[in-house]
């Protein structure tokens, strides 16, 4: 016979977000995270800027890095303290997996967008000899489309800990860090780039076509 403590103590179990009480989710949900981000600390660590490039970053990529990490760092505090009321309880395995699909088309849309632009491509903002306005692709609607899939990307992270207060956590991090890279990029394209990418400003959005 079941005591009331064990009662209480199943409830309170069924109350944590599901990354915390299931290995299996908490293991898929880390090797997601291996696919989405290890290729980005590896290409951060290998990319360098060729010979002639003009680097305006301004500590961009430093800021987005640190607002991001801070962002994932108070998302995975809010999981494992379980404050009262952050689990979102109902149907946790279908947001898990919504979760964890969102993550993956994030990604995909970000490699589509960094294949669409090709050489021009940098972590650090920059710019390189005979560089002009790709606006083919994901860039025909959208001026930042590698970011709208690393906000996808941190989208799906936090849906998946099945924690509102950590998924706020997460998209304020990235939120924040995308705002500051988005301003000097634009700055540096159009000092650099002049004319034809103030045009191209006029007719696109940042992240979301015909939206923002």
């Amino acid at each position: 016979m079941l005591r009331a403590s064990d009662w209480s103590i199943r409830g309170d179990i069924a109350m944590q977000a599901l990354i915390i009480r299931s290995r299996p989710h908490l293991i898929v949900f880390y090797v997601a995270l291996f696919v989405c981000f290890a290729p980005e600390w590896v290409g951060a660590f290998f990319q360098r800027l060729e010979k002639g490039a003009v680097k305006r970053d301004r500590g961009s990529h430093v800021w987005l890095v640190i607002a991001t990490g801070m962002g994932v760092f108070a998302a995975f505090f809010l999981v494992n303290a379980n404050f009262p009321g952050t689990a979102l309880i109902a149907h946790q395995a279908l947001q898990f997996w919504v979760g964890i699909a969102l993550m993956l088309v994030g990604l995909a849309f970000r490699w589509y967008a960094i294949r669409s632009l090709g050489r021009f491509f940098t972590r650090s903002v920059a710019t390189r000899a005979g560089q002009y306005v790709v606006d083919t692709g994901p860039y025909r609607l959208i001026r930042h489309p590698s970011y709208s899939g690393g906000l996808l990307m941190f989208l799906g992270m936090g849906i998946a800990m099945t924690n509102w207060a950590a998924l706020l956590a997460i998209m304020a991090g990235a939120l924040v860090g995308y705002a500051r890279r988005v301003y000097v990029e634009e700055q540096a394209l159009c000092a650099d780039l002049g004319q034809p990418y103030r045009d191209y400003m006029r007719r696109t959005r940042r992240f979301i076509p015909f939206v923002w």
